[in-house]
């Protein structure tokens, strides 16, 4: 479960951001891709370089780094969200032309190697994506993905029984399945959901009024399931003022995903775990600063794209990302 949307401001800059909710208890960290870092893929076991430098957000474990959302030096970021139900890899693929990537792999893949949206639809064109198991779920997880781009433009791109599909996104928002598409037309169930107040009314002889403000809201779902949370995100993102700069940007998205946000102990799966936000993130790609919260840590922190570090060859770790909270006396 996780739900990402995209923002720009009046000032132009353009904005993507994440929950991050997991079920798995994560450990992430902050991480910084060089140029021409070496790493291995795993389908083939051949060495490959990056050819943008990159900051992301990811773990670490039994030797394999995966990334869940990042920002590149041209500022095309994407995230992988969850995908259950739907996600339908490639097996390998014996075309010695063509680029084969693990499926967990797949981020780290084109934020070191695309520096647009377009250049993402060129190269997706010779990319096949291959379903492996990974060593935090022990599974093959499901995953689709959103990706971004300085012009403000969206994609989505999911892999399914149908085969590899790049959707246009111009309500910039994904949640987890069923596909985008349905996610769309599912909109039109929500058609009356409006900021305005509603007036009063007569039923026969019965005058009814509302109750007080925002009762135009109520046919807004409220439950975390991913259409109610795409539902709401959408009707959020599309009805706030339009950020005058990135201060209010940072502002407004915090904001509206504290409406998505899972507390812990709300949703529990069948493996008797909790599935919570375990992390918000949200990053302008005009600066490549990240802005984040953590479950444990309600104080915005920021990171800011190292730019020093461009010249180096090794993965950097610029840290775990949880920490504790402090409490500033006022009075």
């Amino acid at each position: 479960m996780c739900t990402a949307i995209t923002l720009r401001s009046l000032q132009g800059e353009s904005y993507i951001g994440r929950n991050m909710d997991f079920s798995h208890a994560l450990q992430p960290h902050f991480y910084f891709v060089p140029r021409r870092f070496q790493w291995t893929n795993a389908v083939t076991g051949r060495k490959m370089r990056s050819s943008y430098s990159f900051m992301g957000i990811g773990q670490e474990l039994d030797g394999v780094l995966g990334f869940f959302d990042g920002v590149n030096e041209h500022g095309f970021a994407a995230a992988a969200l969850y995908f259950a139900g739907y996600a339908q890899y490639d097996t390998a693929m014996q075309n010695s032309s063509a680029i084969q990537v693990a499926s967990y792999d797949f981020l780290h893949y084109i934020l070191g190697q695309c520096s647009s949206l377009e250049d993402l639809l060129v190269q997706m064109e010779n990319i096949y994506i291959i379903g492996m198991s990974d060593p935090l779920t022990k599974t093959v997880a499901p995953l689709h993905w959103i990706a971004a781009d300085r012009t403000g433009r969206c994609i989505i791109l999911e892999q399914t029984d149908r085969g590899v599909e790049l959707f246009s996104n111009p309500i910039g928002v994904l949640t987890n399945s069923p596909d985008f598409p349905w996610h769309m037309t599912n909109l039109r169930n929500y058609m009356e959901a409006s900021p305005r107040q509603l007036e009063e009314t007569v039923w026969s002889s019965i005058r009814l009024t509302p109750f007080g403000q925002a009762g135009g809201t109520v046919p807004l779902p409220g439950g975390y399931t991913s259409p109610e949370r795409f539902v709401r995100a959408a009707f959020l993102k599309t009805h706030i003022p339009t950020p005058e700069n990135s201060e209010a940007a940072v502002v407004s998205f915090f904001q509206i995903m504290k409406s998505t946000s899972i507390p812990r102990g709300v949703v529990v799966t069948a493996r008797g775990t909790d599935d919570y936000t375990q992390y918000t993130a949200f990053i302008n790609l005009h600066t490549g600063e990240y802005f984040f919260q953590t479950y444990e840590n309600l104080q915005t922190k920021k990171v800011e794209f190292p730019i020093a570090a461009t010249s180096l060859e090794k993965l950097v770790d610029l840290g775990r990302i949880v920490q504790p909270m402090t409490f500033e006396k006022q009075f």
